[in-house]
């Protein structure tokens, strides 16, 4: 059983300079057409736009500064112009409509969940505690404290793959930027608890490969 107080120290929100950090970082997106979409939307019209932008730039540099003696100054000159245009109207378009970070609006249904589930991996009941998380996350897919739980309990029972996706998943997301302090500490924890089973397994299988001559000389 592990006490209440380790466990609510490792789910409170830290590192605030971090998520400055990642704030500023999203901000670095409204620089390039087409990619706040992209990178945090996965959307694929921003994919799009984001790739049209590239090549318009390309050729931008190109006609400037490789094929000057085959391009016209004037057709160089509209083709900058219309990128700056695209740059512009893309950017302005961007601004308007920066996707906002995914928030955790938790209702007093998942609340109670999540106090359910919390009691539950107190208690070691691994089965009871699973089955609440995953109903929180069916109705709040971006509850990050209910995915950072989860997480937690799939390397306390030794689903370490499935735990370190879970938690690497949940890092790269706005829900888990506040709880990017613990992310790291559990999958710390996942490298070492994983490596330390590693090593019990290897003397194990020592002993099973020494056994069989034995038993074939027997036979």
């Amino acid at each position: 059983m592990i006490p209440k107080l380790s466990l609510s120290h490792a789910v409170r929100p830290r590192n605030l300079k971090g998520r400055s950090f990642v704030s500023f970082l999203r901000s670095l997106t409204l620089i390039w057409p087409g990619l706040p979409w992209a990178w945090l939307r996965g959307s694929w019209a921003g994919l799009i736009l984001a790739t049209a932008f590239g090549i318009c730039l390309n050729l931008c540099i190109i006609t400037a500064w490789i094929w000057t003696s085959f391009i016209d100054l004037e057709m160089t000159f509209g083709i900058w112009t219309a990128t700056a245009i695209i740059w512009i109207v893309s950017t302005i378009s961007a601004v308007s409509s920066f996707p906002k970070p995914l928030v955790s609006y938790r209702d007093e249904v998942t609340d109670n969940l999540f106090i359910d589930a919390r009691d539950a991996y107190l208690a070691g009941d691994w089965l009871r505690a699973e089955t609440k998380l995953q109903t929180i996350l069916t109705l709040s897919p971006t509850d990050g404290e209910a995915q950072l739980l989860f997480g937690t309990l799939l390397r306390r029972v030794g689903r370490f793959v499935e735990a370190k996706k879970s938690l690497e998943k949940l890092a790269r997301s706005d829900s888990g930027q506040p709880w990017q302090h613990a992310i790291r500490h559990e999958l710390s924890l996942i490298k070492r608890d994983s490596h330390g089973n590693s090593e019990e397994i290897e003397p194990n299988a020592g002993i099973d490969s020494n056994a069989g001559p034995h038993h074939r000389k027997a036979a």
